[in-house]
């Protein structure tokens, strides 16, 4: 079958390290499913994992991919979570928690074995390509609005750089479930463009707000984690997904303890979590925005999109 790898890494340019060609058909085990993939969806992980971060050289090749939506062998449309092993369905119950493409060949391909528990029914109303992007950036926002942030309707809450899919899923779904969402971006179309989505605010980044948020969205990290410890009301939360420009900014410890504040790590979401987001979209009328469209032989160009930073919503491998 085709799809899309990690050839050789390449931590200075990854997409030096990525190769579209031929790989071994799926060979599920006890508990597992082989699902044809209608569609993929792209992430940073995919981009950290072509320079090194989470694999070593004895995985290699190792097919990329976290999000898909596709048709398991007896007909049924489904959307694969991503994550391995949290509740030991398919690998046992002391099997370290992981990502699809970081153990397991990921969803970049024509085909991926998933533990069939992680399968989720898709919705009528969902394309295959706006499932595909959901279990991943769309599905760590529902977390992060819902499950770890607990937020409600009338609630503040900031987007730090608004234009990815993480951010545009914040918006579109805090918007419907009746938040004020705010956003930063150093672009004013995007600025603009998140507006048009539903965020209440859009200021350039590190910008003062009117008024403190009762809960900051930070997937930024060292560029915008002053800001998002300013912006955030005594007893808030920042909750914490990724660290796109670095990892270790000044802790602001003295605010974050004098404040009371809370510090919440996010990663993705439950399969009951990706369920209720499908149904929460269906009912809704809510979609993903999806910057492009690209051919599983045209991987590269869709990665490239995402490193270059100028994508609005997600960018979809249709395999």
């Amino acid at each position: 079958m085709r799809a899309a790898y990690v050839a050789r890494f390449s931590p200075d340019s990854p997409l030096d390290g990525l190769e579209v060609g031929d790989r071994p058909e799926p060979a599920p085990p006890e508990h597992w499913t082989t699902v044809d993939v209608r569609a993929a969806s792209l992430n940073h992980h995919d981009l950290w994992s072509l320079r090194g971060v989470g694999l070593r050289e004895e995985q290699l090749p190792m097919i990329l991919g976290t999000d898909a939506a596709g048709v398991t062998p007896d007909g049924t449309e489904v959307i694969v979570h991503g994550v391995i092993g949290a509740d030991g369905h398919g690998v046992g119950p002391r099997e370290h928690r992981s990502l699809l493409s970081e153990r397991y060949p990921g969803t970049l391909a024509e085909r991926v074995a998933v533990p069939t528990a992680n399968l989720v029914p898709k919705p009528d109303g969902l394309s295959f390509e706006e499932a595909a992007c959901l279990p991943t950036a769309w599905l760590t926002a529902y977390s992060m609005l819902f499950t770890k942030g607990g937020l409600a309707p009338g609630d503040r809450v900031l987007v730090q750089g608004a234009g990815g899919g993480l951010a545009t899923a914040a918006v579109l779904l805090g918007a419907a479930a009746g938040l004020e969402v705010w956003v930063t971006s150093r672009s004013a179309e995007k600025r603009e463009r998140a507006l048009a989505l539903g965020a209440a605010g859009a200021v350039e980044t590190g910008a003062r707000l009117p008024a403190r948020v009762d809960a900051v969205l930070e997937s930024v990290g060292q560029a915008t984690w002053a800001h998002s410890i300013r912006s955030v009301r005594p007893g808030g939360t920042v909750l914490v997904c990724g660290a796109t420009s670095g990892d270790a900014p000044p802790a602001e410890l003295t605010r974050v303890f004098f404040q009371e504040l809370r510090v919440q790590g996010v990663t993705m979401g439950s399969r009951e979590d990706l369920g209720a987001l499908a149904r929460f979209c269906a009912r809704t009328g809510v979609r993903p925005v999806i910057d492009v469209e690209v051919p599983l032989a045209r991987a590269a160009d869709g990665l490239a999109r995402l490193a270059e930073g100028g994508q609005f919503g997600k960018v979809v491998v249709r395999p």
